[in-house]
């Protein structure tokens, strides 16, 4: 199949933008003079290669104005100052002799664009990218001209071009990623609860039993002008065990059950397991990555113990859920680090109340997640303040907890449903005054603020819908209560939160099985189906929480179609 020429491609681009977006269209600027080129061709010292002469004799470039026609996301066309210039400049670093600038790069780096080989040799006429100082790579087209025919089809039809689809939106053009999200997903949580949980840990190694006396097998027969040499294995003693040190909250006047509760239990994984169980089950799959703690009495004190998955009880909203109606102490060891934090009454005193430590490494050992087990201590000087620590609790509230001791009995333990993060408070939130090539700020103020709201709503329920969020229950009942101009309840561990919470330990956990490269039966496309619905989850507490333009600018990035833009105007048109 033939190529079209630059001119006719370049005429094809400069009708559809004149059509659809005229301003880029204006940013063009005029054809360059064959004697600019010339210029440029003997401040160089390379010949231009025809292609390229070609499209600058159409247009020099753009003007990098706001809505600058790009190629994607390889930014914005050179003309002939810019590739002399940022010739020039990579010249300097020594990354130029691939080729001439095409482009002004991504985020107007000349190290990082397109560029085009000028040089005879076997790449003659070829287009590749560069990425700052590595060698260039040639992945996309043959020519120039390739490039140009592309970029006039993905215009007139409306098709990716470099894995993005052009839009026109106010005049502008602009590139959207082109996405999907399937409408089933693998539940890795679901996939977890069908495993068995590890009951103790695996039987140890035992020896087989041999007739001699010693324990040993029978020695071989010797035979005649034979010499035998013994190797005779010495075996170091074993180091003593370090002390456990796990991450602990305590809180007064709460019962056990009330402090895994506030934690987000999940009621089906609760049971009774000393430390040694709940830490062999928090490493297996069954665990799905989530938290799995511990909890007991302390001299009326409840305190739960994180035995594995990711930390939870310094988090500001552990903090706070924990500490409503009474007082908390919560007391952390990660590494070199041991921190001891406080909250009362929903909380968190002042960063002065906290006590911090921070211990220096001693020792050579190259450490790794084994190093404790193995009884090397990277950070005794953190050992000793967690003991202090300790001490601390005793002292100033009465607390008698000893790790070592509680470690062996069998205490309630669960996974839990972490609790989501905090939303910013509205006095502290702002939001972008452009949104995927919209003007939010000025759509925000001419728009009456009740007939914002209206459309936003519509354009999440879009998303929820493009994400399959509204096939849930909770969320399907929420939105309808939204259209109505009801309130919507959302209330820890009520049915929408405890959806929400769902969604994103789902997508948590589908990440990090991925991860793990295990047997897990979760594919990158589960991952965007998780990842898209817990955006989404995200982006309807959001719109119930805080001000209307945050919220609107999380739905709007999140929309999947590309033809939100106008879904938008027609939803603004109908409130």
């Amino acid at each position: 199949m033939s190529i079209p020429a630059v001119e006719e491609s370049w005429a094809r681009v400069d009708d559809w933008l004149a059509r659809h977006a005229p301003l880029s269209h204006a940013a063009l600027r005029p054809p360059a003079s064959q004697a600019g080129i010339e210029d440029a061709e003997r401040a160089l010292g390379v010949p231009f290669h025809p292609d390229l002469v070609a499209s600058l004799r159409c247009h020099d470039g753009v003007e990098t104005d706001d809505g600058t026609v790009q190629l994607s996301s390889y930014g914005p066309l050179c003309g002939v100052a810019d590739i002399v210039r940022n010739t020039t400049f990579l010249r300097s670093l020594g990354v130029a002799e691939a080729g001439l600038p095409l482009t002004l790069g991504i985020g107007r780096r000349a190290s990082d664009g397109l560029f085009l080989v000028c040089h005879p040799g076997p790449h003659y006429g070829q287009v590749g990218r560069r990425f700052d100082d590595e060698m260039g790579s040639f992945a996309h087209w043959p020519s120039l001209r390739h490039v140009l025919a592309d970029l006039a089809d993905a215009l007139e039809g409306g098709r990716p071009f470099l894995d993005r689809v052009p839009v026109a939106v106010a005049g502008k053009l602009g590139w959207e990623e082109e996405r999907t999200v399937p409408a089933e997903a693998v539940s890795a949580l679901a996939w977890a609860a069908a495993l068995a949980e590890p009951e103790s840990d695996p039987p140890a190694l035992q020896r087989p039993a041999f007739p001699d006396a010693a324990g040993g097998p029978p020695p071989p027969p010797r035979q005649e002008g034979t010499q035998r040499l013994f190797f005779v294995r010495a075996h170091r003693p074993r180091p003593a065990p370090l002390p456990d040190q796990p991450d602990v909250a305590f809180a007064a006047g709460l019962t056990p059950a009330e402090m895994l509760r506030r934690l987000g239990a999940v009621p089906a994984t609760v049971r009774p397991r000393d430390r040694r169980q709940a830490q062999r089950a928090a490493q297996s799959p069954w665990a799905a990555h989530r938290p799995l703690v511990r909890a007991g009495e302390a001299g009326g004190w409840a305190y739960a113990t994180l035995e594995g998955g990711p930390a939870q009880f310094a988090r500001p909203e552990v903090l706070r859920t924990l500490s409503a109606g009474t007082r908390v102490a919560v007391l952390t060891r990660h590494g070199p680090e041991v921190v001891l934090t406080f909250a009362e009454d929903g909380v968190p005193c002042p960063q002065e109340d906290t006590r911090r430590v921070m211990s220096p490494r001693e020792g050579n050992s190259t450490g790794g997640p084994d190093a404790r087990r193995l009884g090397v201590d990277l950070w005794p000087g953190s050992t000793a303040v967690y003991t202090r620590f300790l001490a601390v609790l005793r002292q100033d509230f009465g607390i008698a907890y000893d790790p070592d001791e509680e470690g062996p009995a069998e205490l309630t333990s669960a996974l839990l449903l972490p609790l989501l993060d905090d939303l910013p408070r509205a006095e502290d939130c702002g939001f972008p005054s452009q949104v995927r090539h919209l003007d939010l700020a000025g759509l925000v103020e001419r728009t009456p603020a009740q007939r914002l709201r209206a459309a936003i709503a519509v354009q999440l329920s879009r998303l929820a819908s493009e994400t399959h969020l509204d096939t849930y229950p909770e969320v399907a009942e929420a939105l309808d209560r939204i259209h109505s101009g009801l309130p919507v309840a959302c209330d820890p561990d009520g049915p929408l939160d405890s959806r929400m919470r769902t969604l994103a330990a789902e997508a948590h956990a589908t990440r990090r099985l991925l991860a793990d490269g295990g047997s897990a039966p979760v594919t990158p496309k589960d991952l965007t189906a998780w990842d898209a619905r817990a955006d989404a989850a995200h982006a309807l507490r959001e719109f119930l929480h805080l001000p209307l333009p945050v919220a609107a600018a999380t739905i709007l990035d999140r929309r999947v179609s590309l033809q939100w833009h106008e879904e938008l105007t027609t939803d603004l048109d109908s409130a």
